[in-house]
């Protein structure tokens, strides 16, 4: 069952590279801050995203929250598309997979995901979890 929103953030892409030429392949970096269980947090996160058959993009990629009470590491996967006029929406899950301080009860957690940059390279995701 989804549960509560746990997390909402904003931030900006920081890197931008391609990794395979065909199909694409890239790896995409950004810079966030937010509210994690109601903690405001900074976080960094990089993904490596493929253009499948059919159109859609798969990624995955890893991530952590840092307050100066906890933090929390995730791995996570997502599919997504491209946005016209730039940019591209994921949904998927991310797994905490380490967690202190007060972020502590979400190690082993699972959390589903919107995540969205557009044309000028700035990020919205929300997390919800998984009960």
């Amino acid at each position: 069952m989804l549960g509560d929103l746990i997390s909402e953030e904003t931030g900006k892409v920081t890197g931008f590279r391609f990794l395979d030429a065909a199909p694409p392949q890239v790896e995409i970096s950004f810079r966030s801050t937010g509210k994690l269980l109601g903690v405001e947090y900074q976080g960094r996160a990089t993904y490596s995203s493929q253009m499948q058959p059919g159109g859609f993009l798969y990624g995955e990629g890893q991530g952590g929250y840092v307050s100066q009470d906890g933090m929390a590491i995730w791995k996570g996967q997502g599919s997504g598309k491209l946005i016209p006029g730039g940019g591209a929406s994921y949904r998927g899950a991310i797994h905490f997979v380490a967690a202190s301080g007060k972020f502590a009860s979400l190690a082993g957690t699972v959390g589903v995901f919107e995540h969205a940059t557009d044309a000028n390279d700035n990020v919205t995701t929300k997390v919800w979890a998984w009960k």
